[in-house]
């Protein structure tokens, strides 16, 4: 089975992702995927590079996140200028991992992709497990997490759908509202109502 873990910004689908790692399950996570395809030296990097200009590339040769992050945030067109060139190379690596971890022998494999709605990767799994937060609660941990002001905060959560739409294309919602024992303990109930 290859199951599909997405999620808002900020609401713990990595808490939840390595759970489920813990339970011996292999995910294959886009974000890494999305580093992995921009490393000094890629054809992506490069086009990126060509595209938004030499700023957004540091002095060691790697993407400088923050300035292109600028760059692309409350910018839509700038946004889908960078989707374009991003994410054909994410989806290759994500299905190369995903038959590799299935030609390895694996019965089920977790797609980790924040932005599964967003792109439309419905088709590249069987069932969608979201990870739900309150928005308070996903402003608050983000802001936290990435040192944000509560503008930079609310301009990146408004860059993807909201949690509640993808609530309702989900097979199964794990509400991270609460503390980490409710949260695999909703973990563990998915496991066994999808005997994964």
């Amino acid at each position: 089975m290859i199951i599909g873990l997405t999620g808002g910004i900020a609401s713990g689908k990595s808490t939840v992702a390595n759970l489920l790692k813990d339970r011996g399950y292999p995910i294959v996570d886009a974000d890494k995927i999305a580093r992995f395809v921009v490393e000094p030296g890629s054809h992506v990097l490069q086009e990126i590079s060509t595209v938004f200009g030499t700023e957004v590339i540091s002095e060691d040769g790697s993407l400088n996140r923050t300035a292109l992050g600028k760059l692309i945030f409350g910018n839509e067109k700038k946004r889908e200028q960078l989707n374009a060139i991003i994410h054909p190379a994410i989806r290759k690596e994500l299905i190369s991992q995903k038959e590799a971890h299935l030609a390895a022998g694996a019965k089920t494999v977790i797609l980790d992709i924040p932005l599964l709605f967003e792109n439309k990767l419905h088709d590249y799994v069987e069932k969608i497990l979201v990870v739900s937060v309150t928005p308070e609660i996903q402003k608050a941990r983000l802001m936290s997490r990435n040192q944000l002001s509560e503008q930079e905060a609310d301009s990146r959560i408004a860059a993807q759908l909201p949690i509640k739409i993808k609530e309702q294309g989900a097979d199964a919602v794990i509400d991270n509202n609460g503390d980490l024992s409710e949260t695999e303990r909703q973990v563990n109930d998915i496991v066994q109502n999808w005997l994964i």
